[in-house]
């Protein structure tokens, strides 16, 4: 119905007005596109706090989160995401950095995401060659490091992404909100009954 309104009231306007009385009358519905992996953290107080993916735009997720059945068991503590050697990799949000260096050979950056919670959250991204030092503040999408050439778990090459809250491993993915998870871009539909212009 609320369609109908609005292609009415577009028919009703001029070309230039069109666009605006669309724009002001119709609320363009959010993308409901699948998304490449779900949250699925059984913590709920996760907040969404994430403003960027930790590398590229909208990375391949090559492994997602599978949390193990006990404290030492099998899965997988975090995601994969695809990204080549030397890509630069960023925080996610705001944060502290709680450790820079390196852990069984591989470069390790560790950021505690203030205000998340008692003890707070922490992102963890492997392996990388780090930009920053322990006790230094990031924002929200700065370079903590790039990629390393080797080090990663991966069949190709990625950065591996993880989040804790103390000792429990969590789903990192359930940092981002959903207009960070959605695939593809935004899409305007075609009004009925307005003519194509010239």
């Amino acid at each position: 119905m609320r369609a109908m309104r609005c292609a009415g009231a577009g028919a009703r306007a001029g070309l230039s007005s069109l666009l605006t009385a669309l724009l002001l009358t119709c609320a363009i519905p959010p993308d409901t596109g699948p998304v490449p992996f779900g949250p699925t953290a059984t913590d709920t107080s996760v907040p969404p706090v994430g403003r960027t993916w930790p590398v590229g735009s909208r990375p391949a997720v090559l492994r997602g989160w599978e949390p193990p059945a006990t404290t030492y068991g099998r899965g997988h503590r975090g995601v994969d995401l695809a990204a080549a050697p030397g890509t630069p990799v960023r925080a996610v949000t705001a944060g502290r950095v709680s450790f820079a260096g390196r852990v069984a050979g591989k470069g390790v950056v560790s950021v505690e995401l203030p205000g998340t919670g008692d003890p707070p959250l922490r992102t963890t991204y492997e392996p990388v060659r780090a930009a920053v030092e322990k006790g230094a503040e990031v924002a929200a999408g700065e370079v903590v490091g790039t990629v390393e050439p080797t080090g990663s778990h991966c069949a190709s090459p990625c950065v591996h992404w993880g989040l804790r809250r103390g000792e429990t491993y969590l789903d990192p993915l359930s940092l981002l909100p959903p207009w960070l998870l959605r695939r593809g871009p935004s899409r305007l539909l075609p009004v009925i009954g307005v003519p194509v212009p010239p």
